[in-house]
């Protein structure tokens, strides 16, 4: 079990991970060696996620994720098939975790009386600067 946060926990059975060659660094190995990790989680279909961490999950790794609702992490970064295991497993634990903290709701606020004067007074004042330049000069 991989643990999440205090409520979310991970069976490592819901995670699939397949090897692939990964561009970038690697010398003479790059193109001999798969070490780039492409992570699997079944969002939609994870019995471990309480429906809104799902639903939070879903809107925050936006096109990670295929239309069967699978998210997919591919870490590449690093030389070794093990480093970039541990790399895709921390960010799926850390998306998981920014998901798993519900957004405060927003209360709703009125402006206050003075900044509303405020407002008019700078309208007036504008409309008062545009009228004195619409005279037209007198020539006498």
């Amino acid at each position: 079990m991989i643990r999440v946060t205090g409520q979310i926990s991970i069976d490592e059975r819901e995670i699939e991970e397949s090897f692939v060659r990964a561009s970038g660094p690697g010398g003479q190995n790059v193109n001999k060696l798969s070490t780039a990790v492409q992570l699997r989680f079944d969002v939609r279909g994870s019995p471990s996620l309480p429906g809104e961490v799902r639903e939070r999950l879903q809107r925050l790794v936006g096109n990670r994720l295929t239309r069967e609702g699978i998210l997919v992490i591919i870490a590449q970064q690093h030389r070794t098939q093990a480093r970039n295991r541990e790399d895709a497993l921390a960010r799926l634990v850390g998306l998981i975790r920014r998901a798993a903290i519900a957004p405060r709701p927003r209360r709703p606020t009125k402006p206050s009386q003075a900044s509303r004067q405020r407002r008019v007074d700078a309208k007036k004042h504008r409309g008062t600067v545009k009228r004195l330049r619409q005279g037209k000069p007198a020539f006498d």
